[in-house]
């Protein structure tokens, strides 16, 4: 039988400081309920005796971990607050926090709306739009019954060749910094006398944030997936470093470890990095969750000593372990760990005032469950519209017809027929890209949205004639003469992490000879729907009319026909250099030896100045 804390309690009472109530809280604590405050386990494996025996404190769900297939944002609710009235009904009635994947929107969410991918908002250079993105977002997600976004990435790319390219803003870390108003967005702003890395959220509608993956992931050798980064502590400050400064000052309540190394060394065992640097040197006041199963790579084979593991990480500065599965073991190895000695109890206490100090500031001890009055707003018109707008500003032209005195865009809706082509003309998986209802993605009509081809029926005019073909047929081509123009939408297929890395970076399913084969014989304007500059070959550059890098855009196709029909300009910048080939990579626009096929910050305008 569960003895259930006294009301009377001063941890209880919301109108005491934040300071005090987690500190008459962690007094009250036992051994198991600290170590299960630090504990989080995926949805699959939580039960109610997860929480009433084991005090676990956090949930995630991975990637395409779903309560059923198109399950909507109530049913998530729904299964959240299931698990949260299972943590309330523990003697100290401590409430979970819950964390997903939103990185792009509630992505894991059928209807959800899906906004572009972080490479895309780079390209928009627009701040606020990103802070709206984030609000928008911490509806969304809190309509579902979480209360945690593991977002936003701030990783600063240095080498397309990896696989989470499109999970950065850029390869600027300025750029970075201004796009990290995320935070902003997710938590709300934080008054100007905010303590500088204490963590803040405003209110019920807002989420708590996770700056990810602390640090240097976007700068590995070779753009390997959580691989090693190479650099002086001097380089890392310099170009890894200052998103966090940024987001510290926002008041980001979490942040991340990353899988990647620093010179050989583990970030999740690099205390150096993780907590005299991060806690200390920086202030960071809120806690430090580590990457899934992060601590089971500590070990070869992976997972192999695992006690060995535990004590290492959370000895380096990790508060709360994403296990996620195994949790009966991690919390068995802990508490050997702390009766040994081998992890001192001002750790455990350190980890815990932590994980409290973001449940009180968060508001969960007195909101713990969904508001089901935010519903409506999941897919609504307004964060649709603002998708939109995103895509709209997210399109970097990169040319413009084959003479620069005769632009080809923006094109004639009123054409008499035209030709739609290419894999991801009508895609709209493809055009989420990874990290969209499920971890690597997938394709088709997977939720909510407008194709590319569904946007451009819309917008041309009544007596205009669209004709689509996935693959133009030979007939097709035979008949050219007969099209004003062609759209062919070309690119890579969905990724996520280490699956994403590509030593090639060329455009997926033949896209360069689908690109020829139509320029050939049809003015044709090249749309790539790629998470990272690709490998452009002489004959696309040479035979198309015009060329835009439209990213990972979304649900919200409407936004790429709104700029090529010419109702709005284009407005892109590139937030990365687009290489000539791979063997140049990678670029550094810093050096002499710097030659891109496109610079850093190119996007032209398709209506004359």
């Amino acid at each position: 039988m569960v003895v259930k804390e006294e009301s009377s309690c001063v941890y209880k009472n919301q109108d005491a400081p934040v300071e005090v109530r987690v500190k008459d809280l962690l007094s009250r604590m036992t051994l198991p309920e600290k170590i299960g405050q630090m504990t989080q386990i995926e949805r699959r494996v939580a039960s109610h005796a997860a929480f009433t025996d084991f005090f676990i404190g956090s949930v995630l769900n991975a990637g395409g971990s779903v309560p059923f297939e198109d399950a909507k944002s109530s049913d998530w609710a729904d299964m959240i607050d299931g698990f949260q009235r299972s943590a309330l009904a523990s003697r100290l009635g401590i409430p979970i926090i819950y964390g997903t994947d939103a990185v792009h929107g509630n992505n894991n969410v059928y209807g959800a709306t899906v906004f572009p991918h972080n490479i895309g908002l780079g390209a928009t250079r627009d701040a606020d739009l990103v802070r709206r993105i984030g609000a928008a977002t911490a509806l969304e997600v809190r309509a579902s019954g979480a209360h945690w976004a593991f977002a936003p990435c701030v990783a600063v790319l240095r080498d397309p060749r990896w696989g989470r390219c499109y999970e950065s803003y850029g390869e600027d870390p300025g750029l970075v910094c201004e796009m990290a108003s995320l935070v902003s967005g997710l938590q709300g702003v934080p008054p100007e006398e905010h303590l500088n890395g204490y963590p803040f959220v405003a209110g019920r509608n807002n989420v708590v944030a996770c700056v990810k993956h602390f640090v240097g992931d976007g700068g590995t050798d070779k753009g390997i997936n959580e691989g090693n980064t190479i650099a002086s502590y001097e380089d890392l400050e310099k170009i890894h470093i200052p998103p966090y400064l940024n987001c510290l000052a926002q008041g980001v309540s979490t942040v991340m470890a990353s899988y990647s190394s620093w010179n050989g060394t583990r970030l999740h065992a690099d205390r150096f990095l993780l907590t005299e640097i991060l806690k200390e040197k920086l202030g960071f006041k809120g806690f430090l969750v580590s990457d899934w199963e992060g601590l089971d790579r500590l070990s070869e084979p992976q997972g192999s000593n695992y006690r060995y593991c535990i004590k290492t990480a959370v000895n380096a500065g990790i508060d709360m372990v994403m296990v996620p599965f195994k949790y009966e073991q991690f919390i068995q190895d802990m508490t050997d760990l702390v009766k040994s000695g081998e992890i001192s109890m001002a750790r455990v206490n350190d980890a815990v005032e932590r994980i409290l100090r973001v449940k009180f500031v968060s508001g969960l001890f007195e909101y713990p469950l969904t508001d089901r009055s935010l519903l409506p707003t999941v897919g609504c018109k307004e964060h649709r519209e603002l998708a939109q707008e995103a895509v709209r500003k997210s399109l970097a032209l990169l040319k413009n017809g084959k003479n620069a005195d005769k632009p080809f865009l923006p094109l004639d809706r009123n054409a008499k027929r035209i030709l739609v082509t290419g894999t991801h003309a009508d895609d709209l998986g493809y055009q989420c890209g990874g990290w969209t209802k499920t971890w690597f993605g997938l394709s088709g009509r997977i939720t909510i949205g407008t194709t590319l081809l569904d946007a451009i029926k819309e917008a041309v005019g009544d007596e205009t004639e669209v004709i689509y073909e996935k693959t133009p047929s030979k007939e097709t081509l035979a008949s050219s003469e007969g099209f004003s123009y062609a759209i062919v939408a070309v690119g890579e297929p969905p990724y996520a992490e280490t699956m994403g890395d590509n030593s090639e970076l060329k455009i997926s399913f033949n896209g360069s000879d689908i690109v020829t084969a139509v320029a050939e014989t049809i003015p044709t304007l090249v749309i790539l729907i790629s998470g990272r500059p690709v490998v452009l070959e002489p004959t696309v550059l040479e035979k198309t009319e015009a060329l835009v890098a439209a990213w990972l855009p979304g649900t919200e196709g409407q936004g790429m026909a709104d700029v090529i029909f010419g109702d709005y300009d284009f407005e892109g910048k590139l937030p990365v250099s687009w290489f000539k080939r791979v063997e140049h990579l990678p670029l550094d626009a810093q050096t002499n030896s710097y030659d891109p096929l496109f610079p850093f910050g190119f996007g032209l305008t398709s209506k004359p100045v």
